[in-house]
């Protein structure tokens, strides 16, 4: 089986618990299998997942929304 990679921006993100609370519900979409975050403390992190299947730049958008952040590029 083979995975995708899909990497975002993402701002507002200062901590390890910011990185947390955006892995928590990223990892709650259906195929994600692991979540890798560059944490940039008050600019623009770069998170990249991967999953099986493609994810839609809007389920995402939701899912780190959830999380209290703002997915500001998507570079799918």
């Amino acid at each position: 089986m083979s995975t995708v990679s899909t990497v975002v921006s993402v701002s507002g993100m200062t901590c390890g618990h910011c990185v947390s609370a955006v892995s928590e519900e990223l990892e709650s979409l259906a195929g994600v299998e692991t979540i890798d975050v560059d944490l940039n403390a008050g600019g623009i992190s770069t998170v990249t997942i991967t999953s099986t299947d493609k994810l839609s730049s809007a389920e995402i958008g939701e899912a780190v929304a959830e999380a209290g952040y703002l997915v500001v590029a998507n570079e799918a």
